[in-house]
């Protein structure tokens, strides 16, 4: 038997035939070893390949990477151990959904918030027409990717320059429907210690559907739209009310910023509901950002989280959505729904605390 491990290539000599007590045919060391019938990389290395392709961006990266390590492989190769192992990694999380979600540090204090952040980012997937030369049929598809972001407060800190950082967070990437997406993110949640934090706060931006999910899946969770999103909806406000005043956008906005972000919210947004109707394009987006200041008017208490040291911006989210785009949209990748798939669940599994699974799982 030949077996590629870490250390090379090895030929062993084995025994194979028929067990005498249950009589099935096999090779007892391949079964010892946990090996498929046809398998010829070790566990050890296949973990150390497929922990290497959940952190390059390419799978040819991956494999140059691999060879600097001493094991020199193809791209072809990360990418079939990647859909192997990620089909695995897919099919013990739906496993684990079925059962009750159980924290994997009960025995912690229980944490002031649980902070729950949700976004979204378009990926490239190869359409119905994908390689065909004749077709009317789209040949790419732009899908939307939901992202979740978990975590509990106490784990939020700065470096000593200042930058934000996340001791320990849950990671869920969905492309499909919110209901399922939420209730991935709600049983990771859970294993991050969801359910003994005395309050939960859900970050988003202004999509109707994290709200709408928020009120399915966390309805007693407070909510705050992301302060740089209601930032960028002042700037064109400003900047079509400037327009017609050809005064600087500048000099409008700031101020309101100013009181919006420090406890005079309420005054900021009556002060938008009042303004006056107006024609052209002007108008619509006046009428436009009134719309969109009415429906989050309850989601801007920017002071009073600020003052408790928690979040007022989904900066944890958008960091996980920028990662993933630079994973998942390099020149010339085109996703298959199966592959995408795999590959998250691969990372999601290491993200998660779930890698160990991958090799020990019975």
């Amino acid at each position: 038997m030949h077996l590629r491990t870490v250390v090379g290539s090895v030929e062993l000599e084995v025994w194979h035939g028929q067990d005498p007590q249950d009589k099935h045919w096999g090779c007892p060391i391949r079964e010892r070893w946990v090996l498929g019938p046809h398998q010829q990389l070790s566990p050890a290395l296949q973990e150390r390949l497929a922990f290497t392709a959940t952190l390059a961006r390419t799978y040819e990266g991956a494999a140059q990477i691999a060879s600097k390590w001493g094991s020199p492989v193809d791209d072809s190769l990360m990418h079939a151990l990647v859909q192997q192992l990620g089909s695995k990694a897919e099919a013990q999380t739906q496993q684990r959904m079925k059962q009750l979600p159980q924290e994997q540090q009960p025995q912690r204090k229980p944490s002031e918030l649980a902070v729950l952040m949700l976004d979204g980012w378009f990926g490239r997937f190869r359409g119905p027409g994908w390689g065909k030369q004749r077709t009317k049929k789209e040949r790419v598809e732009w899908h939307e990717i939901k992202t979740g972001v978990f975590y509990l407060q106490e784990q939020a800190a700065h470096t000593q320059a200042g930058r934000g950082m996340i001791a320990d967070k849950r990671l869920v990437r969905w492309q499909g429907e919110p209901l399922e997406f939420g209730q991935r993110l709600h049983w990771e949640a859970q294993c991050g210690g969801l359910g003994r934090a005395r309050q939960s706060l859900v970050v988003g931006d202004g999509i109707a559907w994290i709200w709408n999910l928020k009120a399915d899946r966390w309805p007693g969770a407070l909510e705050l739209l992301d302060f740089w999103h209601s930032s960028q909806h002042v700037w064109e406000l400003g900047q079509a009310l400037c327009a017609e005043r050809e005064v600087a956008t500048q000099a409008w906005v700031e101020p309101r910023l100013h009181r919006l972000r420090h406890g005079q919210e309420q005054a900021v947004l009556k002060e938008i509901a009042s303004l006056k109707g107006r024609r052209g394009p002007a108008g619509e987006v006046v009428r436009r950002q009134q719309n969109y200041f009415a429906a989050h008017a309850g989601r801007m208490n920017y002071k009073t989280f600020a003052d408790r040291g928690w979040p007022i911006g989904s900066g944890a989210v958008e960091s996980a959505c920028l990662g993933s785009q630079c994973r998942f949209k390099e020149p010339g990748q085109f996703w298959s729904r199966k592959g995408f798939r795999h590959l998250c669940a691969l990372e999601e599994a290491r993200h998660n605390h779930h890698w160990d699974e991958l090799w020990f799982a019975v």
